[in-house]
């Protein structure tokens, strides 16, 4: 009988991750870890295969599973029913892997509200690594770094997706529904409390320095 695998319908964590996440991920040993943006669980089911072989670890989703503007417009128009579905089985798969306890934590709700919540809780400070890969709209994005930093742990190391991920439309790039120009004040605004690690292909890498 084979073994049950992975529903993945693209191979995006693939193409700009996980080479990075090969060399950078064992050696930042994150056992509390925050995900915004979860989408088909690929990112969320190579953490758990990663760490948790070795370890139990605590890992927080944030996805509202609705899609961002440029899911549900035209030819991309994507079923977010079918990929949370997929979330789902895909992560339920990985935990079933592994021999340490995975506590997966899935807050289904807007990142801005999920975030704050888990700092009116009590978390500031919290997590050992935290990847941004939710909406790629620069308020979002900017929103996003910023309540993260409050949920990182001193020395911590915060990633972002897409740095230069630009949406096709028909007018050309907006810069506001671009991650960059958000990504930029972030670290110019907190430069004297974090340092750059490394931008290999489109992310984007920092430890905090200070709190």
């Amino acid at each position: 009988m084979n073994s049950p695998t992975y529903d993945f319908t693209n191979s995006w964590f693939e193409q700009t991750s996980k080479f990075v996440w090969d060399q950078v991920i064992s050696h930042i040993d994150p056992t509390r870890i925050l995900e915004i943006g979860s989408y088909e669980g690929a990112s969320t089911c190579y953490l758990i295969e990663k760490l948790a072989i070795s370890k139990g670890i605590e890992l927080h989703c944030v996805d509202t599973w609705e899609g961002g503007i440029e899911h549900k417009i035209g030819k991309d128009k994507v079923d977010m029913i079918g990929i949370e579905k997929r979330f789902n089985a895909n992560t339920k798969l990985a935990i079933s892997k592994v021999d340490n306890p995975v506590q997966l934590v899935i807050h289904r709700e807007f990142s801005d509200t999920a975030l704050s919540k888990m700092i009116a809780e009590g978390k500031k400070g919290y997590f050992d690594f935290i990847y941004i890969d939710g909406s790629q709209q620069a308020p979002d994005v900017l929103c996003d770094a910023i309540l993260s930093f409050r949920l990182l742990k001193k020395n911590g190391v915060l990633a972002f997706d897409e740095y230069l991920w630009q949406e096709k439309l028909p007018y050309g790039i907006d810069p506001i529904r671009c991650p960059k120009p958000a990504i930029d004040a972030f670290t110019n605004i907190y430069c004297r409390k974090i340092k750059i690690l490394r931008t290999p292909n489109t992310e984007l890498y920092i430890r905090k320095v200070a709190n």
